[in-house]
């Protein structure tokens, strides 16, 4: 299973989403091709509902204690309630690290 996976899985299990998407964007960045350690993940769940957004990404992070200590290098979070979803969360910004600069 990959990593990607794995992260879905768990946000799945976790926070039951009306939406999901876990993007690897490793390949945007200065890495060895086949790297997982750079995501993207856009959010959409109930369990936000009054909950600051500090704290959503506390709770993501909670979930993915695990990765955040070793393999995810970069995790970019779009958390939201169906109310707050519009459709498309922001792209990422291009990556100006290593060679990329």
């Amino acid at each position: 299973m990959s990593l990607a996976d794995q992260i879905q899985q768990k946000l799945q299990d976790a926070f039951a989403p009306s939406h999901l998407e876990v993007d690897c964007e490793s390949h945007l960045h200065n890495v060895p091709a086949g790297s997982e350690m750079h995501f993207r993940v856009v959010l959409v769940s109930e369990a936000f509902a009054a909950v600051r957004k500090v704290q959503r990404h506390q709770k993501v992070y909670g979930v993915l204690a695990d990765e955040m200590a070793g393999p995810i290098h970069a995790l970019a979070l779009h958390l939201y309630t169906a109310e707050e979803w519009a459709g498309q969360a922001p792209a990422s910004p291009q990556c100006l690290g290593g060679s990329k600069s």
